[in-house]
C-alpha cells in the first residue's frame, strides 16, 4: 500500500459506477493487438466502465432529501416546475395553468409537469414528497384574490404573485434557477 505521509481518512461514499478489467478475453477474439518497443505483437489488456442511471438517481436522492421527502436539484429533476390546479373545472385556472406549463415546455431546459385534481392538502403534500424544485399553485382562494402561489422546495415561504405578473415572474424564476445550476 503506498504511503503519502498523511493518515488515511475513511469516508462514506456512494458507488455510482464500475470499472471492469476484462483482460485479454475480448482482444483475443477480435485480434486487438499492439506492437511494443521491441516490435513484438501483444494482446491489448482491455477494460470498461459503466455509470448506472439508477445508482446515480439513488445517490442524488440520498444526498438531496429532508424530512418531507426528495429535494431534486434543478439539473436532474424529472420536471423543474410543477403546475398544480386546485380547481381544474375553473376555466381561468385551467387556462393560466396551460399557459404557464406551455411556456416552460417551450423554453430550452424548462420542463413543466401538470397534476390532476386532488384534495388541495394532499396535492401539496405530494408535491413536497416528490420534491420538484418549483411548485406553482393556481386556484382556490388565491385565484379569487388575484394571485398564484410560487413555492420553492428548498424554501419555507410561499410567494403570492399577482396574476398580471405570473408569467413574467415564473419565467424570471426559472431563468435564475437555470443560471444558478450552470454556475
Amino acid at each position: 500500500m503506498p504511503e503519502i505521509g498523511r493518515p488515511l481518512k475513511i469516508r462514506r461514499a456512494i458507488e455510482v459506477g464500475h470499472v471492469f478489467k476484462l483482460g485479454t478475453k475480448y482482444s483475443e477474439k477480435f485480434g486487438a493487438v499492439y506492437t511494443d518497443a521491441q516490435k513484438q505483437s501483444k494482446l491489448m489488456i482491455m477494460g470498461c466502465y459503466g455509470i448506472g442511471i439508477s445508482r446515480t438517481l439513488q445517490a442524488v436522492i440520498e444526498q438531496s432529501h429532508d424530512a418531507d421527502g426528495v429535494v431534486w436539484p434543478w439539473n436532474v429533476a424529472p420536471f423543474q416546475v410543477l403546475v398544480v390546479l386546485l380547481d381544474p373545472q375553473m376555466p381561468e385556472a385551467a387556462e393560466l395553468g396551460r399557459k404557464l406549463a406551455a411556456g416552460r415546455r417551450s423554453r430550452r431546459g424548462g420542463r413543466a409537469g401538470g397534476r390532476p385534481h386532488r384534495a388541495p392538502g394532499r396535492e401539496i403534500q405530494r408535491c413536497r414528497l416528490i420534491g420538484l424544485p418549483l411548485r406553482i399553485t393556481i386556484g382556490g382562494r388565491g385565484l379569487k384574490e388575484g394571485v398564484i402561489e410560487m413555492k420553492w422546495r428548498t424554501e419555507k415561504d410561499v410567494a403570492k404573485v399577482p396574476l398580471a405578473e405570473a408569467e413574467a415572474r415564473v419565467r424570471s424564476a426559472v431563468t435564475a434557477a437555470q443560471l444558478a445550476a450552470k454556475a
